[in-house]
């Protein structure tokens, strides 16, 4: 079963490409190259999906009503197109709802793509995220970088491509002088023991207040981060090298709670040793400059303040070993994309990488695209306004305390709703922490999101929870139907596609799987998956509201078996590329 036959947007595009082919040869012009992107039309009694054919008429010297009638007569009806109906512009088709059952049912029951893992196609992809501070907790301002850049991973990896996740730690930097001198100064080995990160935060920001009443912190600190920098076995490397190795175990709580994963773990402290090599290259090209003792790259003729290659005092910054890290890539991984998942507010900073690679004239430069993300905001009843925490000021949420209360939250609806149901732990736990994720990437992610514990929680509305329970209620039916496991030897009992016409929203909706996920990647916005998977669950509520399952005379039971059984699978495969758990009770 090739992709087209199971993706029958793509079946659709073949046709329309080969008859604009055909148009374009009798014309003498070029093959069209242009995508063929099909929605569906505003009134549905039109058809299920429709061209709009303005952009493939003006490149063969034709009006757009034209050509839908040409395009009309050149596409034959078939097995699986029913009828084509043009309508002005605009190229209508409507399926046949025993293919679009077959296709899709099938399609998902087998796991091909686009519902399965699509083929190889040899492009590779690098993905910068998450990248925490060591010697900090893991709080919520995190959490956005991290499930996005964790959803782009696996969307890419579904789709056939090589990808490199990598969590490009922040374990370098002059930050930790003043770590440093926090921890000579207030540092306490029992608490670290016993309380290690939480310590180690609050140490951190009593330095930023204190700094400001004693300045001779701040001093302390630039000779702490150089007396890193020089690479010797010295006091400054040890205490680093013992709080990054606390960070990284740490770590590993809110990422295994969350499924996150990594193909590499190579911090900032990874390009110590590459720095001078980076930064001599540059040299070489002619593109650096001396400027008040620093050596920086001049952005001027592009109105952008210089990028600092090495500060005055002969330490590195966060850029140089950015720069640093885009020369490891380019060479160790021949990325054909480089995303940075890193929030807006460092537009400024990849701006002036992207110039530099510019004036270094990198062909890559292009590819390096900055993924950026509104904040997450929250409720300050004290100052009646929603708001960012912030590390500095102190009043950072904790990620664990913040999933901790989301699966207390869901464990109180258990508790009220469901208090016999069997695993209540785990399923707190799926359910809870995935509200957390799906709340943060239903959004747009350029915008910012509220956190709203109610709404998060609901089991109604646009929810994780509300999908995640459509799942289960489709496992539900399977298990009383005695199939667990509805796909083994699901063929062998000769489905009668035909009697599925009454669920052609249900399928439409999951037929929208394969062109979501193009979407999702053109703009590197998983929302829009999040999106689906929401439109899946209402249509099959609305469904199963309408539709008896179990009750119903053969051969409609065993076929409306078969849709439910693809329903849920797909349902667990798209939220599985969110980071989001399906559980089978809820």
């Amino acid at each position: 079963m090739s992709r087209s036959q199971t993706d029958l947007n793509l079946y659709l595009a073949e046709k329309i490409h080969a008859a604009l082919n055909a148009l374009s040869q009798e014309k003498g012009q070029e093959p069209q190259t242009r995508s063929i992107t099909l929605a569906p039309p505003k009134d549905e009694k039109l058809g299920d999906l429709g061209l709009a054919c303005f952009p493939f008429a003006k490149g063969l010297g034709t009006s757009p009503v034209d050509l839908c009638r040409e395009l009309a007569e050149r596409i034959p009806v078939d097995e699986v197109i029913e009828r084509i109906n043009p309508t002005g512009p605009f190229l209508n088709i409507r399926l046949s709802r025993e293919a679009l059952a077959r296709a899709t049912i099938e399609g998902v029951l087998l796991d091909r793509a686009p519902f399965g893992p699509f083929e190889p196609n040899g492009k590779k992809i690098v993905i910068d995220y998450s990248s925490p501070n060591i010697a900090k907790p893991f709080h919520l301002g995190h959490l956005r970088s991290t499930v996005i850049g964790a959803a782009l991973r696996r969307l890419y990896l579904h789709t056939g491509h090589e990808v490199h996740g990598i969590n490009h730690l922040g374990d370098w930097g002059a930050q930790f002088g003043k770590i440093i001198v926090a921890w000579r100064e207030w540092g306490d080995e029992a608490e670290l023991a016993t309380n290690t990160m939480r310590h180690l935060f609050d140490i951190y920001v009593r330095y930023g207040k204190e700094s400001q009443e004693r300045p001779e912190l701040d001093e302390q600190a630039r000779v702490a981060f150089q007396n890193l920098e020089t690479g010797e076995d010295n006091e400054e490397r040890r205490l680093w090298e013992k709080l990054r190795s606390i960070s990284l175990k740490a770590f590993q709580g809110p990422y295994g709670r969350l499924g996150v994963e990594f193909d590499h773990v190579t911090g900032e402290s990874f390009y110590e040793d590459k720095m001078d090599a980076t930064i001599q290259a540059i040299e070489e090209k002619g593109v650096a400059t001396l400027s008040e003792g620093a050596l920086v790259v001049d952005l001027s003729d592009e109105g952008l303040p210089p990028c600092i290659l090495r500060k005055s005092d002969g330490t590195t910054i966060y850029a140089t070993r950015d720069l640093a890290a885009l020369f490891y890539r380019r060479e160790n991984y021949s990325f054909d994309r480089l995303l940075y998942v890193v929030g807006q507010e460092q537009k400024l900073h990849f701006r002036q990488l992207k110039l530099v690679l510019q004036k270094l004239g990198w062909p890559e430069a292009d590819q390096v695209e900055h993924v950026d993300f509104g904040l997450i905001l929250f409720w300050d009843e004290a100052e009646k306004r929603w708001k960012k925490g912030t590390t500095r000021g102190g009043n950072a949420i904790f990620l664990d305390e913040v999933l901790d209360e989301a699966v207390e939250g869901v464990r109180k609806i258990i508790a009220e709703k469901n208090p016999d149901l069997p695993d209540k732990e785990k399923i707190a736990e799926m359910v809870g922490v995935s509200a957390i994720v799906f709340n943060d990437l239903k959004n747009e992610r350029i915008k910012d999101v509220k956190f709203d514990w109610d709404r998060m929680l609901s089991f109604e509305g646009e929810t994780g929870p509300y999908v995640q329970y459509a799942g289960a209620r489709l496992a539900s039916i399977l298990r009383k139907a005695g199939h667990g496991n509805l796909e083994e030897g699901l063929f062998e009992s000769n489905i009668d596609y035909s009697t599925l016409a009454d669920a052609d929203k249900v399928l439409l909706v999951m037929q929208e799987f394969g062109p979501t996920l193009q979407r999702a990647l053109d703009r590197n916005e998983p929302s829009m998956v999040t999106g689906l998977m929401i439109r899946l669950a209402k249509s099959i509520h609305s469904y199963l509201r309408e539709h008896h399952v179990l009750s119903a005379e053969e051969p409609v039971r065993s076929a409306r078996l078969a849709l439910v059984a693809a329903a849920r699978r797909l349902l667990a495969t798209g939220l599985a590329t969110l980071g989001v758990a399906s559980p089978q009770e809820m």
